[in-house]
Protein backbone atom coordinates (compact mmCIF):
# COMPACT_ATOMS: atom_id res chain seq x y z
CA UNK A 1 0.00 0.00 0.00
CA UNK A 2 1.15 3.59 -0.94
CA UNK A 3 1.78 6.25 1.85
CA UNK A 4 -0.20 8.65 -0.50
CA UNK A 5 -2.26 8.54 -3.83
CA UNK A 6 -2.89 10.96 -6.42
CA UNK A 7 -5.91 11.85 -7.00
CA UNK A 8 -5.91 14.44 -9.24
CA UNK A 9 -7.42 12.98 -12.12
CA UNK A 10 -10.07 11.28 -10.66
CA UNK A 11 -14.20 12.28 -10.97
CA UNK A 12 -16.56 12.70 -8.75
CA UNK A 13 -19.82 10.38 -9.11
CA UNK A 14 -21.28 6.86 -10.37
CA UNK A 15 -18.54 4.61 -11.68
CA UNK A 16 -21.73 2.69 -13.53
CA UNK A 17 -23.66 5.35 -15.36
CA UNK A 18 -27.20 5.03 -15.12
CA UNK A 19 -28.32 4.08 -18.93
CA UNK A 20 -29.82 6.62 -21.08
CA UNK A 21 -33.60 7.31 -20.30
CA UNK A 22 -32.91 6.16 -16.53
CA UNK A 23 -32.29 8.54 -13.51
CA UNK A 24 -31.21 7.42 -10.26
CA UNK A 25 -32.85 8.58 -7.36
CA UNK A 26 -33.40 7.95 -3.59
CA UNK A 27 -37.18 6.66 -2.82
CA UNK A 28 -38.81 5.35 0.17
CA UNK A 29 -41.27 2.26 0.60
CA UNK A 30 -42.78 0.51 3.12
CA UNK A 31 -41.50 -2.61 3.54
CA UNK A 32 -44.00 -4.63 2.75
CA UNK A 33 -44.20 -3.55 -0.62
CA UNK A 34 -40.74 -4.24 -1.17
CA UNK A 35 -40.63 -7.88 0.55
CA UNK A 36 -43.53 -8.32 -1.78
CA UNK A 37 -41.94 -7.07 -5.14
CA UNK A 38 -38.75 -9.52 -4.41
CA UNK A 39 -40.98 -12.10 -3.54
CA UNK A 40 -42.29 -12.27 -7.10
CA UNK A 41 -38.86 -11.98 -8.35
CA UNK A 42 -37.84 -15.63 -6.17
CA UNK A 43 -41.28 -17.22 -6.94
CA UNK A 44 -40.15 -16.55 -11.15
CA UNK A 45 -37.02 -17.95 -10.21
CA UNK A 46 -34.72 -14.99 -10.23
CA UNK A 47 -34.57 -11.26 -11.80
CA UNK A 48 -34.55 -8.03 -10.92
CA UNK A 49 -37.15 -6.40 -8.21
CA UNK A 50 -36.32 -2.86 -9.46
CA UNK A 51 -36.84 -3.61 -12.78
CA UNK A 52 -40.05 -5.33 -11.60
CA UNK A 53 -41.50 -1.84 -9.96
CA UNK A 54 -40.80 0.04 -12.72
CA UNK A 55 -42.92 -2.11 -15.09
CA UNK A 56 -45.52 -1.66 -11.95
CA UNK A 57 -45.47 1.95 -12.30
CA UNK A 58 -44.84 1.79 -16.06
CA UNK A 59 -48.51 -0.05 -16.47
CA UNK A 60 -50.04 2.23 -13.41
CA UNK A 61 -49.11 5.16 -15.85
CA UNK A 62 -50.22 3.80 -18.88
CA UNK A 63 -53.71 2.96 -17.37
CA UNK A 64 -53.93 6.11 -15.75
CA UNK A 65 -53.96 7.82 -19.20
CA UNK A 66 -56.17 5.86 -20.79
CA UNK A 67 -59.47 7.26 -21.62
CA UNK A 68 -62.38 5.62 -19.60
CA UNK A 69 -64.52 4.23 -22.15
CA UNK A 70 -61.01 2.53 -22.82
CA UNK A 71 -60.62 1.22 -19.57
CA UNK A 72 -64.25 0.14 -19.17
CA UNK A 73 -63.99 -1.85 -22.48
CA UNK A 74 -60.23 -3.30 -20.95
CA UNK A 75 -61.79 -4.55 -17.91
CA UNK A 76 -64.66 -6.27 -19.10
CA UNK A 77 -62.72 -8.16 -21.80
CA UNK A 78 -60.55 -9.10 -18.80
CA UNK A 79 -63.45 -10.16 -16.92
CA UNK A 80 -65.53 -11.79 -19.63
CA UNK A 81 -61.94 -13.89 -20.24
CA UNK A 82 -61.87 -15.36 -16.56
CA UNK A 83 -65.23 -16.00 -16.76
CA UNK A 84 -65.20 -18.56 -19.97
Amino acid sequence: MKDEYDFSAGRRGAIDPSPAGKTRITIRLDNEVLDWFRAQVDAAGGGNYQSLINSALREHVRHAAEPLEETLRRVLREELRQSA
